[in-house]
């Protein structure tokens, strides 16, 4: 492999790796701090790349597109979290059943509304063409997604780290009981870390869209390469779901370069490594509470 495809194949991987954040930090979230296995996670995903497109056709505008996906979508979790999920935590076994269930609703739902024909959100204007890098052409979008999915990472840390709501979340995912105990409703917070999930798996359909699309399927498709992450890079960690995601990311566009009939092979193959020899992921606690 040249040296200018080498770039391009990393600055692919980061990119595709910043993308699948967008969806795994909610995930890995949820889980450490809810104890919620939501499958339907990656359905999210998929109804903020149709509702993007539904938007962007609507009014041509690719920002409207990304807020108000996300934000429907949103809403759509909240909703969830509250009728659904509330009468169900420590259950994971009827958990499971009924986001699967969720899975195939919402499926059969998109092909409804939608079709079953795999479809693209239309490229921004101001993102299209490619940037030269050592001679070879790398999309100006895709630049747009590393610098997107860094920016969310950064203002995700500012909120866990430095607000006082994300520090009684990150409290909760050590001691639920404990924030209780001290008069804390974390319910409602429960309810803010749900939605916020569906809302970046939302905005990342929508941030995915001109590249990946959006089809019948893309929400099992989404939510494995999701579930690898969280197994990589640990539970209930906003580091551990970002460095999954880059390695993920970078297993995955690398294989498809290097010898694509076995690139899913290999993130299986990554997966089975970490469980062996850190069972909790890269940056993941040993027993979440």
């Amino acid at each position: 492999m040249e040296v200018a495809q080498f770039i391009i194949q990393i600055l692919n991987g980061l990119s595709y790796g910043l993308l699948l954040f967008l969806l795994a930090a909610g995930l890995s979230l949820i889980f450490g701090l809810m104890g919620i296995i939501n499958l339907a996670h990656g359905s999210y995903y998929m109804l903020g790349a149709y509702l993007g497109l539904t938007i962007m056709k609507t009014s041509a505008n690719f920002i409207l597109a990304l807020v108000g996906a996300a934000t429907l979508v949103a809403l759509l979790g909240l909703i969830m979290e509250r009728v659904f999920f509330r009468g169900l935590y420590k259950q994971e076994l009827d958990q499971v059943l009924l986001t699967f269930g969720f899975i195939y609703i919402f499926m059969d739902l998109a092909k409804y509304l939608w079709g079953g024909t795999p479809r693209s959100l239309p490229t921004p204007p101001l993102l299209e063409g490619s940037l030269e890098i050592f001679g070879a052409a790398f999309p100006v979008y895709r630049l747009a997604l590393i610098v997107s999915g860094l920016a969310v990472a950064l203002l995700l840390r500012l909120f866990l780290e430095k607000t006082r709501t994300g520090m009684i979340i990150r409290a909760g995912v050590d001691d639920k009981e404990m924030v209780t105990a001290l008069a804390i409703n974390i319910k409602l917070y429960f309810s803010i870390i749900f939605a916020l999930g569906a809302f970046l798996a939302a905005f990342g359909g929508v941030m995915g869209g001109p590249v990946i699309g959006a089809y019948p399927g893309l929400d099992f498709e989404i939510l494995v390469l999701a579930l690898a992450v969280v197994v990589v890079g640990g539970l209930g960690t906003l580091r551990g779901a970002f460095w999954g995601s880059i390695l993920v990311g970078f297993i995955d566009t690398f294989s498809k370069a290097l010898f694509p009939s076995f690139s899913m092979l290999t993130i299986y193959i990554a997966m089975a490594l970490i469980l062996i020899l850190k069972p909790s992921g890269l940056l993941g606690r040993m027993e979440l509470s």
